[in-house]
């Protein structure tokens, strides 16, 4: 049976794209260390994320970006993302399709919400960990262009730190004016 597992990465920050996965596994090759992408360590994400990239049937990653996220919302952005990581694997046939979470995007399939997903069924699990990764990634890409932030230590969540160096440097052309803690600092500099 192959399933499709989707699964997003980056909802809580308050900066850059959000980022989501969709993986169909070979079933016939075992990655027993599969977990969701939060409860295993950086390390062990890197090697999981390329043994998955060498070994699944078909993958890809995709993003709704900080403009889609500041118009729509971060829930409707996440299931966006969803869809268009999932759209990328569509032409491979599968007998499910699973999404982390409670809410399902508008699919071209007949998809199912799992609560946990990311700790219970393996494409979703390897979902999670190539969202994270990628999503890690372009962090590293966005402290590169905006160094002051520290985007590659904190990530963009919400970190005292990040707090910080926001309320020092204002927002950056990255940060999700949406958010509460940067639209009040938004409102604060006017």
């Amino acid at each position: 049976m192959l399933v499709c597992g989707v699964d997003e990465a980056g909802r809580g920050p308050l900066a850059g794209s959000v980022f989501a996965a969709a993986v169909i596994l070979d079933m016939s090759r075992s990655l027993p260390e599969l977990n969701d992408s939060k409860k295993l360590p950086k390390k062990k994400r890197e090697e999981l994320f390329l043994v998955i990239q060498e070994t699944a049937i078909a993958w890809a990653v995709a993003e709704a970006t900080v403009a889609e996220i500041d118009q729509m919302n971060i829930l409707q952005a996440s299931l966006l993302a969803m869809k268009r990581a999932f759209d990328k694997v569509s032409h491979v046939p599968c007998d499910d399709v699973c999404i982390d979470g409670s809410h399902c995007p508008n699919l071209s399939t007949v998809c199912r919400a799992v609560v946990c997903g990311d700790a219970l069924i393996p494409a979703v699990s390897a979902a999670s960990i190539m969202a994270k990764v990628s999503r890690d990634h372009y962090c590293s890409v966005l402290h590169e262009l905006y160094p002051q932030y520290d985007f590659v230590k904190h990530k963009g969540y919400p970190t005292k730190q990040h707090f910080l160096l926001l309320e020092k440097f204002g927002p950056s052309p990255v940060h999700r004016c949406s958010f509460a803690p940067v639209k009040n600092l938004l409102k604060e500099s006017c």
